[in-house]
């Protein structure tokens, strides 16, 4: 499985090994909120490494069979999956 999803991208490979956190939003201070960033709001960055979490939840989903699936199939985070 690690020589699969490295070989998709090296992006994905890194989403398994750093984990993805939803962005959040700053206040008028430029300190990180508790508050969600709405993803339209997202930059470039942030799309990148979300993208990155999806193509590997995506991978391991497909990759497993039945039985795990159906323990990993609530998972958002591919480190977690």
């Amino acid at each position: 499985m690690i020589a699969f999803l490295k070989s998709i991208d090296s992006k994905i490979w890194k989403a398994v090994l750093k984990g993805w956190e939803h962005p959040l939003a700053l206040d008028e201070d430029g300190n990180r909120t508790t508050v969600l960033k709405l993803e339209e709001e997202w930059t470039a960055a942030e799309d990148e490494l979300a993208l990155g979490n999806s193509k590997a939840l995506n991978a391991l989903f497909n990759g497993v069979d039945k039985n795990m699936f159906g323990l990993i199939k609530k998972c958002i985070v591919a480190n977690d999956a």
